[in-house]
């Protein structure tokens, strides 16, 4: 497993961000998502050896996450959220130089820049100052950052924040491009739904420093018993109805709800409350799910 973790928890003086995690992940692209403060920087920084757990163990690349973070970040690549440039660097010099502290040498180091800025797009503006970059720019100077020593596994953390439609598709493209035909494993924390489906083929789902869910995408899409219908009368006390036997229903345009069945609840049960009800029922089908969906089920999103 190119990631695993097990039983680790961290807390922040009494804030407990992290309880019990435990994970064994090889897929070419997972997706991280979780509500703000669910923990997904924190067992990033974990993975990297930013910080050590409280309690619990785990290994990346098969180099121990207390022991040997120094074999970890040589291995692997990580384009933070936040931008980390070093003022009056040119884009190659500041590539290059985070490839010499992967432990590249010089040389190596700043032909790879070239190669990664190339690879990114930024081409034409390589020996210009960052911070005469756009956002968008910076995005890509930070991609280039995390593949220039060739990782193993990179860790993106919201790749895609701040980026206008066409920008955020080209970095979506670049991020496919790595994990299918570079052969770079690669963990991707977003809160932007799309971006992970559209990535990823699996994805780990983190609530209140708890996992909430794990799995191939596809399935965990399928197990859902999610239901669109369409109602007419009173729908008050249909909907309390619905909701008292835990089911949690989600209004959608032109009068259509989304009722999301607990798993141990049959769906003959909405058509016993709508007659109980008095509420005729003129639309019932089974709803495809999205990941939105399926997030919205596990960290209890209304």
């Amino acid at each position: 497993m190119s990631i695993e973790v097990k039983d680790i928890h961290f807390s922040y003086g009494k804030i407990k961000a992290l309880e019990g995690i435990t994970l064994d992940l090889s897929q070419d692209a997972i997706g991280l998502l979780g509500p703000n403060g669910a923990g997904k920087s924190t067992l990033i920084r974990i993975l990297l050896g930013f910080l050590c757990p409280d309690k619990g163990e785990g290994r990346i690349l098969d180099y121990d996450i207390k022991q040997q973070q120094s074999f970890i970040r040589r291995y692997v690549g990580y384009m933070p959220e936040d931008d980390c440039f070093i003022p009056e660097l040119d884009a190659v010099s500041f590539t290059s130089y985070l490839g010499e502290l992967s432990g590249m040498p010089r040389q190596e180091a700043m032909k790879r820049a070239h190669e990664a800025l190339f690879y990114v797009g930024l081409e034409e503006s390589r020996y210009r100052k960052v911070e005469t970059y756009s956002g968008g720019m910076k995005q890509r100077l930070k991609l280039a950052q995390a593949i220039v020593h060739d990782p193993k596994l990179m860790f993106l953390d919201e790749p895609t924040s701040g980026l206008d439609p066409q920008g955020r598709n080209e970095i979506l493209e670049l991020i496919v491009d790595i994990s299918s035909k570079k052969g770079i494993q690669v963990l991707i924390s977003s809160h932007i739904l799309p971006d992970i489906e559209l990535t990823c083929s699996y994805v780990v789902i983190l609530n209140k420093g708890k996992l909430a869910a794990q799995g191939e995408i596809s399935k965990l899409k399928e197990i859902r018993d999610l239901y669109e219908i369409k109602i007419k009368g009173e729908s008050e006390g249909f909907l309390q109805k619905l909701r008292d036997i835990k089911c949690r229903v989600e209004k959608m345009e032109e009068g259509l709800l989304k009722v999301y069945l607990p798993p141990d609840q049959d769906k003959q049960e909405i058509f016993r409350i709508a007659a109980e009800k008095n509420v005729q029922m003129r639309h019932f089908v089974k709803s495809e799910s999205s990941l939105e969906d399926l997030f919205a089920k596990v960290v209890g999103v209304d």
